[in-house]
């Protein structure tokens, strides 16, 4: 795993952010939660995990969905 970054909800997302990520990002915020996002990178695919209990992932087949936490 490979640490990204941090950033607040509401505000731009960084440019290591992929743009294929920032619409499910936008549709997670839309929803009124709050909190930081962080970005890590995981066998090559980025992550975004909300501290309110949701993330943002790219599957296996390239597909990006958003998602609460799985337990």
């Amino acid at each position: 795993m490979q640490l990204g970054t941090r950033w607040a909800t509401g505000s731009e997302p960084p440019a290591s952010v992929p743009a294929s990520h920032r619409p499910a990002i936008a549709e997670v915020e839309s929803r009124g939660l709050s909190g930081h996002w962080t970005l890590t990178w995981l066998e090559g695919r980025a992550i975004a995990e909300l501290d309110a209990g949701w993330e943002v992932v790219q599957t296996a087949s390239g597909d990006v969905i958003a998602r609460p936490f799985e337990d």
